[in-house]
C-alpha cells in the first residue's frame, strides 16, 4: 500500500506503509488442544508402559489403556468445565458491581476512567473529553471500564461447554494413539511407544507456533519428556509388579 505525502517543496513523496503480524500470544483454540493431546498421549503411554511392566497380558494392557483414556477425558471435561465456569461467574459477578457504580455514581467513575488516561501519559483536559465521549453509552461505558479495570471483554467470555467439549475430545484423541496398535493386534509394547513418540514429537512441533522455539527443539524436548515419563513408570511397574509376584 502506498500513499502519497506532500512534502516541504510541494513535491509528492511516495511513503511506503508498512505493516507487521503478531502471533496469537494467547494460543486462541491451538495451545489447549494440543496440550490436551499432549497430556492424553504422555498419560495413557505412561499407563500402559507401568502395566507391561508388570508383566500384564495384551488383554489387561488394552483395558487398562482404554480405562485410562475414559477416566482422563472426563476428568480433563469436568475439571475444564469447573474451572472456567467459576472464572467466567466471577468476572459476570464482578462486571455486575462496575454496572451498580456506573449507575449509582457516573461522575465518579468518569473521573476514574479519566484518571487512567492521566496515568499512561494523556494530558488532563484530554483524558477528561476522552473519558466522557467514551462515557455516553452505558453499555460501552461498561466495556471500556471492564478492559481497563479488569481486563477482559464482556462480549468474549469463555464458553464452559466449549472449554469441556475441547479438552474431552484433545485428551481422547492423544490418548487413543497407543492404544491403538494393540486394538489392531500389535502383542507388543514396542508399536505402541513407536506411534506415542510420534505423536509426542508431532505435539511439540505444533506448539511451537505458539512459542519462540524452533519446531525441531519443541518436538525433541517434548518425546525426551514422554519417553522419561514412559520409563519411569516402566520401572516403577516392573518393581511393584515383581514385588506382588
Amino acid at each position: 500500500m502506498t500513499s502519497t505525502i506532500i512534502g516541504p517543496a510541494a513535491e509528492p513523496v511516495t511513503a511506503e506503509a508498512h505493516h507487521h503480524s503478531h502471533r496469537d500470544v494467547n494460543g486462541g483454540w491451538l495451545r489447549p488442544a494440543v496440550f490436551g493431546a499432549m497430556d492424553g498421549l504422555v498419560s495413557n503411554v505412561a499407563l500402559m508402559t507401568g502395566v507391561v511392566g508388570g508383566n500384564a497380558s495384551r488383554t489387561t494392557v488394552i483395558l487398562a489403556g482404554l480405562a485410562g483414556l475414559a477416566a482422563g477425558a472426563f476428568s480433563m471435561a469436568a475439571g475444564e468445565y469447573t474451572s472456567v465456569a467459576s472464572q467466567r461467574e466471577l468476572v459476570e459477578a464482578e462486571l455486575e458491581v462496575e454496572r451498580r457504580e456506573l449507575h449509582r455514581n457516573p461522575d465518579d467513575e468518569l473521573a476514574e476512567l479519566a484518571q487512567l488516561y492521566v496515568a499512561r501519559g494523556v494530558e488532563p483536559e484530554l483524558a477528561a473529553e476522552v473519558a466522557r465521549q467514551l462515557s455516553a453509552d452505558p453499555e460501552q461505558a461498561l466495556e471500556i471500564h471492564a478492559r481497563e479495570e479488569l481486563g477482559v471483554d464482556p462480549h468474549d467470555l469463555p464458553s464452559p461447554l466449549l472449554a469441556a467439549v475441547s479438552s474431552f475430545g484433545a485428551f481422547g484423541v492423544g490418548a487413543l494413539l497407543p492404544v491403538l496398535p494393540y486394538l489392531l493386534g500389535a502383542t507388543s509394547l514396542v508399536p505402541a511407544l513407536l506411534v506415542a513418540l510420534v505423536g509426542l514429537f508431532l505435539c511439540g512441533a505444533v506448539v511451537s507456533r505458539v512459542t519462540a522455539r524452533s519446531w525441531w527443539y519443541s518436538g525433541l524436548r517434548q518425546l525426551l519428556l514422554g519417553s522419561a515419563a514412559a520409563g519411569l513408570t516402566f520401572l516403577l511397574g516392573r518393581l511393584i509388579g515383581g514385588g506382588i509376584g
